[in-house]
């Protein structure tokens, strides 16, 4: 039984320890981004203010950044884990009251 604990306590860990380093992922590249994108709209300006180009990198990024943000805060492996967790859960009640 202690085993089987200690079991739960090293996948709560290892669990926890990915999400820490899936946030701090996510925020170093909204950092970079929040950084960078500025940095290349002046230097647009300052080059060539006739022709914007400094919007292409700013939605490419931003696009990849949003991804980014939905795999870490909503639509990523746990959301899958919890709707399968969920959906087992449904099957399972539908058996017993058979």
């Amino acid at each position: 039984m202690e085993n089987l604990s200690f079991n739960k306590e090293n996948l709560a860990y290892e669990k926890a320890a990915k999400r820490v380093k899936d946030l701090k992922s996510f925020y170093g590249n909204l950092i970079s981004y929040c950084l960078v994108i500025p940095f290349l709209l002046i230097i647009n300006l300052l080059t060539s203010p006739e022709h914007l180009w400094f919007y292409w990198p700013m939605l490419g990024w931003g696009l990849g950044l949003t991804i980014h943000g939905l795999n870490t805060f909503g639509i990523g492996k746990e959301w899958e884990e919890r709707k399968i967790n969920q959906l087992m859960e449904q099957e399972k009640n539908q058996s017993k009251s058979l």
